[in-house]
C-alpha cells in the first residue's frame, strides 16, 4: 500500500474490535494502516517514539487502549497521543471507551477538547469475551468460576462495535457524539453461561466464587500482578450494578436494534467455538480494551 494513501491508523488493530474494523475498512477498498507492536510499523503504547512513525500521513485514528483505560498511566497517554496526533495533521479520532469507569470519561475528555473531530462509543462488556477471550478456556472445560455477584450486564456483540466505528469513521452525522453501546438485555454471568450452554448441549457449571480465591487462580495460572489488579477492580467496583442499564446508542447510530447475546451464540457456535479444549488461555479485553482479560 503507497504511502501517500495512508489515511486511517487503526490501534490495537489485531485486537477482538480492531481486527473487526481493519477487516471491514479493507473490503470497502480504503487504506489502512495495523497499530500494533507486530505491524510492519511497530507501534507500542508504552514507547512513544513508535507513535510519530505510524502517524504519517493519517487523517483518522480508532483509538484501542491496551490494557484497559482504567489502568494507571492511561489517561496521561492518551491524552499525549491525542496531542501528537492532531500536531501531526489528524483530523478525526474515535475512541473506545468504557461504562462505568471514571478513569475512562477522563480519557474521553482528553479526545473531546483535543480541537478535532471525535466519537465516542463507551462500551459495556464484550459477548466475545465468552468465546474468544478469557472466558473461552472455562466454557470448553465445563467449569467457569467468577467473583461476579448477581448483577446483570447488557453484553454487546463485537461486530456491533466495529459497525458503529466504521460509520463514525467514514460516514457524516457522528462528529461530537458519545454513543453507549450496550446489548438489548441485561444478563448475570450465569444467565450467560446457562444460554451457551443449553444452545451448545455442553454442561457448563458457574460458580461464584470470592474475588481472593479468584485471584489465587489467576496468580496460581501466571496472570501478571497488574492484570490481577485490574481484575479486581472490573469485578468489585465496576461490576457493582453501576452499569446494569440499557442504552440506545446502536439505535442511534446505526438505525437498527443491537444483536442479542442469544445470536452471539448462534454466530459463535457457527464458528465453531466452544467445540475443542484449548491448551493455553487468552488474554483479551473485560468491555473496554483490547488485551487483558480476568
Amino acid at each position: 500500500m503507497a504511502q501517500d494513501k495512508i489515511k486511517t491508523l487503526v490501534l490495537g488493530g489485531t485486537g477482538k474490535t480492531g481486527s473487526r474494523i481493519v477487516q471491514q475498512l479493507t473490503n470497502r477498498g480504503l487504506a489502512v494502516r495495523v497499530g500494533s507492536r507486530s505491524a510492519e510499523i511497530p507501534f507500542d503504547w508504552l514507547d512513544q517514539s513508535t507513535w510519530i512513525p505510524v502517524l504519517q500521513d493519517i487523517k483518522a485514528v480508532y483509538i484501542a487502549y491496551q490494557p484497559d483505560l482504567a489502568v494507571p498511566g492511561a489517561v496521561e497517554a492518551i491524552r499525549d497521543f491525542t496531542q501528537i496526533a492532531v500536531n501531526h495533521g489528524v483530523q478525526q479520532l474515535v475512541l473506545l471507551s468504557g461504562r462505568g469507569e471514571p478513569e475512562a470519561q477522563e480519557c474521553e475528555q482528553a479526545v473531546m477538547q483535543s480541537g478535532v473531530d471525535w466519537t465516542i462509543l463507551r462500551s459495556s462488556w464484550f459477548c466475545q469475551n465468552f468465546s474468544e477471550g478469557y472466558l473461552l478456556e472455562p466454557i470448553q472445560a465445563g467449569y467457569v468460576a467468577l467473583p461476579v455477584a448477581d448483577i446483570g450486564e447488557p453484553f454487546i456483540d463485537i461486530d456491533d462495535i466495529a459497525d458503529v466505528a466504521v460509520a463514525a469513521l467514514t460516514q457524516s452525522g457522528h462528529t461530537g457524539k458519545i454513543y453507549e453501546l450496550t446489548g438489548p438485555r441485561l444478563l448475570t454471568f450465569a444467565q450467560a453461561i446457562d444460554e451457551i450452554a443449553r444452545a451448545t448441549g455442553r454442561s457448563i457449571h458457574y460458580e461464584q466464587v470470592p474475588i481472593e480465591v479468584y485471584n489465587a487462580m489467576l496468580a496460581e495460572y501466571g496472570v501478571p500482578q497488574e492484570a490481577i489488579t485490574l481484575t479486581t477492580y472490573l469485578f468489585t467496583e465496576v461490576m457493582d450494578g453501576r452499569n446494569s442499564l440499557l442504552a440506545t446508542g446502536i439505535e442511534q447510530a446505526l438505525g437498527r436494534k443491537p444483536t442479542d447475546f442469544s445470536a452471539f451464540v448462534q454466530k459463535a457456535i457457527a464458528l465453531g467455538m466452544w467445540t475443542e479444549p484449548i491448551v493455553s488461555e487468552e488474554a483479551g479485553s473485560t468491555h473496554s480494551s483490547e488485551t487483558v482479560n480476568p
